[in-house]
């Protein structure tokens, strides 16, 4: 698959009077045609910062990009300025925000919206930009088109506002969708529909997928590769199946055992100690030390590479090893 996307030591940091937090602190990760990247972790371990950035959605009152290169078509995105990140962003890259009703003004109609998203980038004829507007809504299988074309979006339900906002992602034919935990605000049937929709249009049109969520269980469900976040770096990185088979990180181990089984009884289900930290730069120990039931001396002595062990990346001195194991060492 052809490589469409590349982020290289991202690094974004927040400021404040008192101290710098490292938000984002050297995440690296390629995105292929057709493929779709899970980022998974806890809130607050850099999942929505990292696409931020990548996309120039940050407030510069607080927040720096400190380092590193979002490569695409042979163009730094982090360099550009903003007049021309304007015309990659919905054109090239497109993102799925996480509340429909927040991102749909509620003043215009479905079908004007999605012209914008259009006119934006493109100047078709007045014929063929309502042309376009009802081939999206069909794409993302929203009944009777040509009567939704005239709603508001409070006329819709929550789930078919999510589409909408798919179809306005979808509208300039982008290279990668972002989608920020789009199915949070949704019930659990609606979930289910709007992940088979993005799962679908992955493979009829090619569109890389950036996937962000804290459920391990859609990430099972959508992604081929995952990249397990915390306290603003990778802890993990690799193909979804060998992750879940054989997790090498503790947090990751930790996230999976969090997930309820229908084929256990327990009475008491499995939560990873503690919380995560805020962290200030520079950080002198391993992120997740604190919550680690492997972690000693070494561990807090500096903080550990991301190295690459059975053709994964994982940062930690003691990857793939257990608590029994340690015990018995």
């Amino acid at each position: 698959m052809d490589e469409i996307l590349r982020v290289d030591n991202l690094k974004v940091y927040y400021y404040s009077a008192k101290r710098v937090v490292p938000a984002v602190d050297g995440v690296s990760f390629t995105l292929k045609k057709g493929e779709i990247l899970g980022i998974v972790g806890e809130s607050g371990c850099g999942k929505s910062t990292v696409v931020r950035g990548i996309i120039g959605l940050i407030d510069e009152r607080y927040t720096r990009i400190e380092e590193g290169q979002v490569l695409m078509e042979g163009k730094n995105l982090v360099d550009l300025p903003p007049k021309e990140l304007c015309r990659i962003r919905g054109k090239k890259i497109s993102m799925i925000f996480q509340n429909p009703l927040s991102s749909l003004n509620p003043v215009y109609t479905i079908g004007s919206q999605i012209e914008e998203a259009i006119l934006a980038h493109e100047k078709p004829s007045k014929s063929r930009l309502k042309e376009r507007v009802l081939e999206l809504l069909k794409l993302v299988h929203i009944p009777a088109p040509e009567m939704r074309y005239n709603d508001y979006p409070h006329q819709l339900s929550g789930g078919m506002q999510q589409r909408v906002l798919i179809a306005i992602a979808l509208a300039c034919n982008p290279q990668v969708i972002i989608a920020d935990e789009p199915t949070t605000a949704l019930d659990v049937t609606i979930q289910a529909q709007i992940l088979e929709l993005l799962r679908e249009l992955n493979e009829k049109t090619g569109v890389g997928v950036i996937f962000i969520t804290h459920n391990m269980g859609v990430v099972a469900e959508m992604c081929d590769e995952m990249m397990v976040m915390y306290g603003g770096v990778v802890v993990e990185k690799g193909k979804c199946e060998d992750v879940f088979a054989q997790p090498l990180h503790p947090y990751t181990r930790g996230l999976l055992a969090a997930i309820p089984s229908i084929k256990e009884d327990k009475e008491e289900l499995f939560s990873i100690k503690g919380q995560v930290p805020v962290f200030a730069h520079p950080v002198t120990q391993c992120r997740f030390a604190d919550r680690c039931s492997l972690c000693d001396d070494r561990c807090l002595k500096g903080e550990p590479p991301l190295s690459v062990l059975e053709g994964r990346e994982v940062r930690c001195l003691k990857a793939g090893h257990s608590e029994e194991e340690e015990d018995h060492g």
